[in-house]
């Protein structure tokens, strides 16, 4: 009988990404990923087969989560505008370093060069333009945009400013991240004050 998993594939993936932006995923190991998880590199080529497979399960699971966040901060904040900066925040706050920005941007290497990972960063991309356009309707519904404001086209501007600023920071490593995020937002929102 095989012994009982005592860390989950949830738990080894969250770990993936942690090693991601310390190595990268041109340098990193089954062995740096084990090490993160508290398991074995022999236990992460069983569960997953290889290096390759480990990282499309991550960039599946990323995908699969991908909305996560913005679920949650809107159940959280009776403000949908409220909801989409602490999601920002939350994005910013995953970029310690401009190093370990690279490190993660090294992933969208492989989403643009190979065709299975391609797919996971396509659905990644429609989950969080699905779930910025609800709450950027829920933010015109509640007069907190202006009526008419064309969600779709505001949702990808909002994820291009997301984006764009972050990879700005990192460029420069001036100032803080989330502050930088925070008024690149206010002045696509018109929230300047």
């Amino acid at each position: 009988m095989p012994r009982p998993r005592t860390t989950s594939d949830a738990d080894i993936l969250a770990a993936t990404g942690r090693a991601i932006g310390a190595h990268g995923p041109g340098r990193l190991t089954l062995a740096h990923v084990g090490a993160e998880a508290g398991v074995s590199p022999a236990t992460l080529s069983q569960r997953f087969g290889s290096k390759r497979g480990l990282l499309l399960a991550f960039a599946a699971d990323a995908a699969a989560q991908a909305a996560g966040p913005y679920l949650r901060a809107r159940a959280a904040y009776d403000s949908p505008l409220a909801a989409l900066y602490a999601v920002a925040a939350e994005n910013a706050g995953h970029m310690s370093t401009p190093e370990e920005m690279a490190n993660h941007l090294g992933m969208l290497q492989l989403d643009l060069a190979d065709p299975e990972f391609r797919v996971h960063a396509a659905a990644h991309t429609r989950a969080v333009d699905a779930a910025l356009q609800e709450l950027l309707a829920d933010a015109v519904a509640q007069g907190e945009l202006p009526s008419g404001t064309d969600v779709r086209r505001l949702a990808r501007a909002v994820r291009i400013t997301t984006d764009g600023s972050l990879l700005g920071w990192a460029l420069t490593g001036d100032g803080d991240p989330a502050a930088l995020l925070r008024g690149d937002l206010d002045h696509l929102l018109g929230r300047n004050t």
